[in-house]
């Protein structure tokens, strides 16, 4: 109904492209997107000719529109959401755009870009428990229904848990959902999988800043997604994994890596982490007073600005970084692995089946040796080509990388010898095979090629240019 450009700017928070798409419409879709989704005063005959059996009253009764002197005026957000396999319905608040405002801090929120990033790169193995911290709206249930058995959820806030438990109705969808601060309603419990789009906003703990309960959890800093992940531990079985999304907070020369790698000391978890994006505290700071429906230029804007940079400050933070968590259980006693990667450019969606495939590649790594990784006869993935730069009229590229089509969409360069392996892998003959041909080829012993092509060789069945 809308099309692809007012779709766009609604995610822009900019509401006018859909407000012409539908103006003078009477077409129920038109009807209903004014009212729920823009968040537009409709006359009650328009809303009794589109829901010809509810009409203007039922909505009324039900509590999903009030009566003002317009017309019906929405009581929540109210809009359909899906993905390739299946269509549901989510309720939420309104947003800043339908209300005019800022947010209240125990505003529910819907279907946003952290729920959508969270749903594309959430593993989907068929599990028996599911559990999903900090449900929200009841966005990730929605997902976890089609390969979970039993569902459980939870939340601090009981209004949002109201708009869960409303969300899931709608949907056929049935879901244990509990109150409490993350895990402490299910103290003592194990699940095969785990999900959290958790509070991880960094925001100033200062007089008249708000917090909002969707986003800010109560501690300073990334104290509360540290201790997140250290805590998932105990409700993992043995194999189980963990998907979250998550902040970190970095001072001046401090490395991303050293910061997160902290996290895990002593955890027992397998840790996958890939930073997406790297702000410094200005960027951060207008990007989240923006989110709360406060505006540039404005005094109440201005007021925030200088709270969280002096915050900050005060702190010795000058950048954030924001990526995605994966940990892993492992099924045996062996020691842990932890691979922390910077990935900035367009990955794969749905990101899961990747993180499947990352995650037992990562796994068959950390419980086996040089020598079965050399006897192991690899294959190309089908998603990869490989790339060949040179002058005009070189005899010789001058550089050879292979380019990964799917997952992170990786870009590796090669040296000489690990594209004549690379080049030869074609799941018949070992990599210890093909580094023997090497040797023979550039006039070299076994080992020496052995202990050159391990890296690489590694490297690529990491991510799946090799398997």
């Amino acid at each position: 109904m809308l099309g692809p450009v007012a779709v766009a700017a609604l995610h822009r928070e900019q509401p006018l492209p859909a407000l012409r798409a539908t103006e003078g419409s009477q077409e129920p879709v038109a009807v209903l997107c004014r009212l729920f989704a823009l968040g537009r005063a409709v006359p009650a005959p328009e809303v009794d000719r589109a829901l010809p059996r509810t009409g203007s009253g039922g909505l009324v009764d039900l509590r999903l529109a009030v009566e003002d002197e317009h017309g019906l005026v929405a009581a929540c957000d109210l809009r359909p959401y899906a993905t390739d396999e299946d269509r549901w319905w989510v309720v939420s608040d309104r947003s800043e755009m339908a209300t005019g405002g800022p947010l209240p801090v125990d505003h529910v929120l819907g279907i946003g870009g952290a729920s959508t990033t969270l749903a594309s790169w959430t593993p989907r193995p068929r599990v028996e428990r599911a559990l999903d911290v900090g449900t929200g709206s009841g966005v990730q249930v929605l997902h976890l229904a089609g390969h979970a058995a039993y569902l459980v959820a939870t939340d601090t806030s009981a209004r949002a848990l109201e708009f869960a438990r409303f969300t899931l109705a709608l949907n056929g969808i049935d879901a244990d959902l509990r109150r409490g601060s993350l895990l402490e309603p299910v103290a003592g419990e194990q699940f095969d999988l785990v999900v959290s789009n958790p509070p991880f906003v960094v925001t100033p703990r200062r007089p008249g800043v708000p917090l909002y309960e969707y986003r800010d959890g109560g501690r300073a800093g990334d104290a509360l997604v540290a201790g997140l992940v250290r805590d998932l531990a105990a409700h993992l079985r043995p194999g189980g994994i963990g998907q979250l999304l998550a902040n970190w907070e970095l001072g001046p020369g401090e490395g991303w890596t050293d910061r997160v790698a902290a996290w895990f000391e002593g955890a027992g978890l397998d840790a996958w982490v890939v930073q997406r994006e790297e702000q410094d505290v200005a960027d951060y700071a207008e990007t989240w007073i923006r989110d709360g429906g406060h505006q540039p230029g404005t005094p109440e804007f201005d007021a925030l600005y200088a709270a969280w940079l002096d915050d900050f400050a005060e702190r010795g933070v000058d950048r954030l970084g924001f990526g995605v968590v994966t940990v892993q259980r492992p099924l045996t006693g062996r020691e842990p692995w932890t691979d922390l990667t910077d990935v900035r450019t367009p990955v794969a969606s749905p990101m899961g089946p990747a993180v499947l495939a990352g995650l037992a590649a990562r796994t068959w790594l950390a419980e086996h040796d040089d020598d079965t990784l050399l006897d192991t006869p690899w294959q190309v993935a089908p998603d990869v080509t490989e790339e060949r730069v040179g002058v005009p009229g070189g005899v010789d590229p001058q550089v050879i990388q292979v380019r990964q089509g799917g997952g992170l969409r990786r870009t590796v360069r090669l040296d000489t010898l690990g594209a004549g392996l690379v080049g030869a892998c074609d799941g018949e003959l070992t990599a210890r095979q093909l580094c023997a041909g090497l040797a023979v080829l550039t006039e070299q012993e076994p080992g020496t090629i052995h202990t050159a092509v391990l890296p690489t060789l590694r490297d690529l069945v990491r991510d799946g240019l090799l398997r």
